[in-house]
């Protein structure tokens, strides 16, 4: 029962990760908006190279999918409060909205699992990782499968 009450409440995510250094503000941002918009922004000043910027509706059914990522992460469980603040390498932001339930996450740019282990509350840095990772592969399969240029 409590599934089905999910999936009919209000849904937003907003993920960015980002840092400012020689290339100037070079980021990574998506949010899954509440009408069903996904919105995408790539940052990369590398070689002068420009910002990508991707919007698409999704369907109820992908909406649902990423909201069941989301629940079996258990991520709405967990405090950032133990986890690595910003620094100058860089900061990642979550914040989710699913229900009555709200979360925001800030913490540094995590380089691999070593940074997870070594961490205050690797536990909970484990699953922010990992849900990170699916969201990320998530929303490139979307933005992909919709903008795949077709051969002429």
């Amino acid at each position: 029962m409590a599934a089905m009450e999910e999936d009919n409440g209000e849904f937003y995510l907003r993920y960015y990760v980002g840092h400012r250094g020689k290339f100037g503000h070079e980021f990574l941002e998506f949010e899954f908006r509440p009408d069903g918009k996904l919105r995408y922004a790539n940052n990369s000043n590398y070689k002068n190279d420009t910002m990508i910027r991707k919007e698409v509706f999704l369907t109820p059914a992908v909406l649902k999918e990423c909201r069941r990522i989301i629940s079996e992460s258990e991520i709405m469980k967990e405090d950032d409060n133990n986890w690595p603040e910003p620094d100058r390498v860089g900061r990642q932001e979550l914040e989710i909205v699913m229900g009555n339930e709200h979360i925001s996450f800030t913490t540094s740019k995590i380089g691999s699992l070593v940074d997870v282990h070594s961490s205050q509350d690797p536990e909970g840095l484990r699953i922010f990782y990992y849900l990170v990772q699916d969201l990320k592969c998530f929303v490139f399969s979307l933005i992909s499968l919709h903008f795949k240029i077709k051969p002429i």
